[in-house]
Order: structure tokens, then sequence, then C-alpha cells
């Protein structure tokens, strides 16, 4: 079966791996190119596009006449697209004879849109996982064709979350993969209305509040975290503080400012309504301070309430 498959990231390549293995015929992959703006910690999908000697291309627009002609002229049987940051136009959708497929890390019709590794952590979900669909011009939206849950532990941060969800996807695609080739695989009409829609993430957004519960500063901490642009906070002088890893304590003492800076021993803590946050790793002054480090700056800054 002849594929075209639109990819990027290490979700790509975990569905480019997919496809090699079921032996489908790759005639070309398409994917970006790396935005130097961007920390690019993931896989490369045009080095492994190299590395196994697949044409990939990189068109800063997929949906213009020449590259719709392009895609056409393969005659893909089928297109999947894993983790490609373009919606892809009717024009493309309608190419393949055997349908159009993406694959979304979230249980739809929950998190549909963007980024939802991170918005499910912001929100304090339990689960996530990932799905396979059939790909329409409205994002997220097309009939399933199966999805299979992860549960996220309490200590998952978007970088592990964003393992396990390759990991299941590739047990996924491992099931339904053959059903697309054999033409049995099952097709489920999304209820949109019992699910949910997130945009992007911007780095502002990272901006910590301190009346908020500690659970919610917590979520926030580990959603944004390394390689991500990290939940800052700001110093009375306007310095920015990354808190790049802390953690929960509950404690109910409304007399406390929230924002506060608190020392006990050789730790460091953040006051919030209900508790305070326990910091384990963070960046001021352009200098990353861990464990004793954090002590040695904060020591005589006890009582300085951030913004």
């Amino acid at each position: 079966m002849k594929v075209v498959a639109f990819a990027y990231h290490n979700m790509g390549i975990t569905g480019l791996e997919a496809l090699k293995k079921e032996n489908f015929d790759i005639q070309a992959v398409i994917s970006h190119h790396d935005d130097p703006k961007e920390n690019c910690w993931f896989g490369s999908v045009v080095r492994w596009s190299e590395r196994n000697g697949v044409p990939v291309y990189c068109p800063a627009d997929i949906n213009t006449t020449e590259w719709i002609g392009k895609i056409r002229d393969m005659s893909p049987d089928v297109l999947f697209s894993f983790y490609y940051r373009q919606l892809l136009s009717d024009a493309i959708l309608d190419i393949p004879s055997s349908g159009a497929y993406n694959l979304h890390g979230s249980l739809l019709p929950a998190y549909r849109g963007r980024c939802p590794v991170n918005w499910v952590l912001v929100n304090g979900e339990s689960s996530t996982g990932v799905t396979l669909h059939h790909m329409i011009k409205k994002a997220d939206a097309g009939d399933i064709v199966g999805q299979r849950a992860v549960p996220i532990t309490f200590d998952d941060s978007a970088l592990t979350l964003s393992g396990k969800l390759c990991e299941c996807a590739k047990e996924l695609l491992s099931e339904l993969l053959p059903m697309i080739k054999n033409g049995t695989a099952p097709r489920i009409v999304q209820d949109l209305g019992s699910g949910s829609y997130y945009g992007g993430r911007r780095p502002e957004d990272g901006k910590i509040e301190w009346n908020w519960p500690v659970l919610k500063i917590y979520n926030l901490v580990r959603a944004v975290t390394d390689p991500y642009p990290g939940a800052f906070t700001l110093l009375p002088d306007g310095e920015k503080l990354l808190i790049w890893w802390g953690k929960p304590e509950y404690r109910n003492d409304p007399e406390h400012v929230s924002g506060t800076i608190e020392t006990e021993n050789v730790n460091v803590y953040i006051r919030t309504p209900d508790g305070r946050l326990r910091l384990i790793d963070i960046e001021v002054a352009n200098s990353r301070l861990k464990g004793p480090a954090i002590f040695e700056y904060f020591k005589e800054k006890k009582g300085m309430i951030l913004k």
C-alpha cells in the first residue's frame, strides 16, 4: 500500500517506524525544517528519512497548487499525519483512495487542538492517551479508528508523558495498521459536544500566580518544565525566576501572604493560599540552582514576596 506520510517530532518517527515495520510503501515524507528559535530536543524526521532512503521534503506551505499536484502524482493509497504542524486542505485529503489518518496525542474528543500533552498536565488530568482518526478539514474532528489510554502519574512531566505516549502509539499502530491495509479498520463518529478544544501555548503562559492553589502551581511547573520554556515568577526587582521543578506541600495557614519566600533547615519554599511549593530546581540570573545552592541564594531573602 503506497503512503505519503506527514511527520515531525518523536511521534513522527514513531509513526514512520510503524509504517516501515508493517511494510507500507512510503513514497515520500513531508516534514518541517527545525525552527532555530525552538528548543529542538526531539528526534529528526528528516534524518530518519535520509537514513532509510525515503525522499523527504519540507515545504513552507503544503497546500499550494504545486504541492497538491506533486502529492497527486505520487498516487498514494493512504495518507498519514504524525504530529505534522499544518492542516491539510480538502484537495490533499481527497487524493488517497483508502483514506487519510492522523495520530493525535489525546483521547479524542477530549483535548482536540494544540499541545495536548501540556494541557492535560496543566489541568491535572489523571489519564490521557493517543487516538488514530480520519482526517477532515476541521482539526482532530474526524471519525476515530482506535485509541489507547495512558495513566498520568503525579511525578510525570511533559517530557516523561510524551515518551509514554510514543510507546502507546507504537502499540496502537501495530494493532490498527494491518486493519487499514485489509480494509477492516473500525470507524467511530466523534461526539464533539462531549469533548474539548485547546489552542497553542506561549512562553508567557508559564507565569505563576501565587494566589493559585499549590496543586495548580505544581501542575503548571511540570507541564512546562524542561525541555519546554518553563514556569516562572518575578522577584521584587523584576528579575525572572524560573522554577524547573518543585514539590507541593499542603498547609491551611491563611495568615501567610501568598508568594512569600520561606526557609526551613536547608529548604526554600514559596507560600500559596493552601500550602507552599518547595523549590528543587530553579534558574535565576542565568544560573541553574539545585539543592543547597537554592538555600544559599535565598537565605538572606526570607520574607521576600514574589510577583
